[in-house]
């Protein structure tokens, strides 16, 4: 693995992540890595690939000397539609921003058979929204005039480090490297329209255990990103949090079993906590979001084939991050997606590297909830809706 592949590689995933926006798993991705995409998301007790930083940094350490470089194109389609009782403010509008590239880029190198050190690239987002003016009353929602909308892209870059303690136990540990753009629409003055970024920096743990030869369990820990501030945004849009949109904490416990000689199973449970985020968890108001804590399942499927051929399936079950009495303040961001169903397959190249696809459907779900009601103020209620694809593709040198 010459160094320049990889330098170039990486330097390919962080441009793509100029394009990046999700809203699956709450701002989450429903898995990082093609390997997860194609079983609900479930990585944490898996060691196939270099998305540990993403996942689990002690997997590492099983997983050899390995680059991953892919993408993926992520349609998320979302409609916003007030039904209110004063005349003419009810209406609809669908979201015109319906498609973006999402890339993912890993390393790996075990420097002797116990310590591996490697990079996990990964795009993370969730609040991308651009409703058009056809719908004044979605469009001056949130007090402003013209297309309403926000975008938030989030780069992670996670330096990994993963040490077998014994010959089936491992340690991780992952400094996660935080870059963030944002920029609103239609919330007006001060800096409307503006992009701002802001930097930050967090630490994700982990422990992978191999207790018999066919069942490996893993757990892992990120903390908070503690961001900077968008200093643009601190007195209208992201008040609460004064200008700043931390990285939720969460942690995950994960299982995987060797059924067969050609099928395995694994499953996660993970848990998410927007609460305790300032300017996401915090109390519902026109610039507030609300946002709960959260819980995500995914159990997934590996079935080899052959020896060129391996097919994946999953499921992916999330809570709802947005309660009733929150949508209104949500219409840029409807992240209410609760179920997905994945497929997947790779192909292992007569070298010995190889090609994965993968593809998730999250099905479409609802959400309604009251309008507040100001002075000749809509009223009502307010829905929010939400369904997504995404297709990907990835190769590895090995």
């Amino acid at each position: 693995m010459k160094l320049n592949k990889l330098m170039t590689a990486l330097a390919l995933a962080g441009l793509a992540c100029s394009g990046t926006a999700m809203a699956t798993d709450g701002m989450f991705a429903a898995g990082y890595g093609m390997t997860a995409n194609g079983m609900g998301g479930a990585a944490t007790a898996m060691t196939e690939d270099t998305f540990g930083g993403a996942n689990n940094p002690a997997s590492m350490a099983f997983v050899g000397d390995r680059i991953d470089l892919g993408g993926s194109l992520f349609s998320p389609h979302r409609q916003a539609s007030i039904n209110s009782p004063y005349p003419g403010y009810s209406g609809s509008e669908n979201s015109d921003a319906n498609y973006f590239i999402i890339p993912e880029f890993g390393y790996n190198h075990m420097l002797n058979n116990d310590l591996a050190l490697g990079v996990s690239v990964y795009g993370n987002g969730g609040m991308n929204s651009d409703y058009g003016t056809s719908t004044p009353q979605i469009s001056g929602a949130m007090g402003g005039s013209g297309n309403l909308g926000v975008n938030l892209i989030q780069l992670i870059v996670a330096p990994t480090l993963a040490y077998k303690v014994t010959e089936n136990n491992s340690i991780g540990i992952a400094p996660l490297f935080a870059y963030q753009q944002f920029t609103a629409q239609g919330f007006g003055a001060p800096s409307n329209g503006s992009t701002e970024s802001a930097t930050g920096t967090g630490v994700r743990v982990g422990y992978t255990g191999k207790i018999t030869p066919d069942l490996t369990i893993g757990a892992q820990y990120a903390s908070k990103i503690i961001m900077g501030a968008f200093n643009g945004y601190g007195n209208n849009v992201l008040v609460a949090s004064q200008g700043s949109l931390d990285l939720a904490e969460n942690y995950s416990l994960g299982v995987a079993y060797q059924t067969t000689k050609a099928l395995k199973l694994a499953l996660d449970f993970q848990r998410i906590n927007y609460a305790d985020v300032p300017g996401i968890g915090t109390s519902p108001t026109l610039r507030g979001f609300g946002w709960q804590d959260i819980n995500v399942w995914k159990l997934g499927a590996e079935y080899k084939y052959n020896d060129q051929w391996t097919l994946r399936a999953g499921w992916n079950h999330t809570d709802n991050p947005i309660p009733a009495s929150a949508v209104y303040g949500n219409i840029v961001a409807p992240g209410v997606i609760e179920d997905h169903i994945t497929f997947g397959a790779s192909y292992f190249t007569p070298t010995g590297n190889e090609w994965t696809v993968a593809y998730i459907h999250a099905f479409q779900n609802s959400l309604t909830g009251p309008s507040p009601t100001p002075p000749n103020g809509p009223g009502g209620t307010t829905t929010i809706s939400m369904y997504e694809d995404t297709l990907g593709v990835a190769y590895a040198w090995k």
